[in-house]
Formats: C-alpha cells, sequence, structure tokens
C-alpha cells in the first residue's frame, strides 16, 4: 500500500490511517509518499503525528504553476511506483497531489483508494481547480470513502458503482 499526501489537511487526515496500517505490518506493506505541497506546515503535522516519509519528492517551488506542480508530481511518482509497485495507492481529497497521484497510480494499474470521496460543489471553478480534481480521482478510483451519505449520493449520481462506496464518516 501506498499513501500519497502532499499538503497538511491531507496529513492531518491521513495519519489515522497510516497509523493503523502500520499496526498491521504483517499483513501490510505500507509505504508513505509527500510531495511536500505545503512543506512547512507538512512537516509540522509529520513531527506531531510522529509519521516518517519513505519517499519524499519535495516538489513544491517558489511561485510554482499548477502546471509544473502536475508535471512534477507525474514524472518524480512513476520512479516511485516502478520502484515500490503498490497493489494500492491512497489518496485524499481534493489536491493536485490528490489527482495526479490517482491517475498515476492508476497508470502503474494499483487500485486507487480514495479517502474524502464524493464531495461536490458542481460549480468546476468552485473550488478550483479542486473542484475538477475531486471529479477526477472519483472516475479512475476503485474505492470510494465517502465522508457523508450525501457525498455516497453523488458518486451514484455519477454512475459510479454503489459497490465501491463506503460511507466512513471523517477520519
Amino acid at each position: 500500500i501506498l499513501i500519497l499526501f502532499g499538503t497538511r489537511p491531507e496529513a492531518i487526515k491521513m495519519a489515522p490511517i497510516v497509523h493503523e496500517l502500520k499496526k498491521h505490518s504483517d499483513q501490510f506493506k505500507t509505504k508513505v509518499c509527500l510531495t511536500a505541497q505545503h512543506r512547512e506546515m507538512l512537516d509540522q503535522v509529520l513531527d506531531f503525528f510522529e509519521i516518517k516519509s519513505d519517499f519524499d519528492l519535495n516538489l513544491m517551488k517558489p511561485n510554482q504553476s499548477l502546471f509544473g506542480l502536475t508535471s512534477r508530481i507525474f514524472s518524480e511518482l512513476e520512479v516511485v511506483l516502478d520502484e515500490f509497485s503498490p497493489d494500492y495507492v491512497f489518496v485524499h481529497g481534493d489536491t493536485t497531489t490528490t489527482m495526479a497521484g490517482a491517475i498515476a497510480g492508476f497508470y502503474s494499474k494499483a487500485k486507487i483508494c480514495h479517502i474524502e470521496a464524493g464531495l461536490r460543489t458542481n460549480n468546476k471553478y468552485a473550488p478550483f481547480p479542486e473542484e475538477i480534481n475531486r471529479g477526477i480521482v472519483g472516475r479512475v478510483a476503485d474505492y470510494h470513502f465517502a465522508p457523508t451519505i450525501i457525498s455516497q449520493q453523488n458518486l451514484i449520481k455519477e454512475n459510479i458503482i454503489q459497490d465501491s462506496i463506503c460511507v466512513t464518516g471523517n477520519t
């Protein structure tokens, strides 16, 4: 299992999942990969939750565009996915890390597990680019962990197979 995140909010939401999977190291080989979309704030959360990364892509650069960040996530993740070859890639929410990570995991034929799936505003520019990222991840994800019944209903309206959706609440 590869758990991928890059922002402080993602780290906060993924921390319980990381810790739970690490408790079961006899059943799961779990690795954490960071894009470091928010380096300083991310490091504070990692220290607080005592999470160590196995892969740190450290991708953020000053004044980096979404184009630059997205292309760097794809190229750097290819190396990680080739080296580790996970069966599952866990992503969270709606960041550029989440969207590019889901597509990269799909390209490597891993199963994509989307935490906090199904949130929608139905306005592709609000929030930007997060709303489009959510929809893209929804299309490539194999497992959708929706925080609410409304999120589950949003996914069903988008023709996501109901058996692939689990309402989990907030991590």
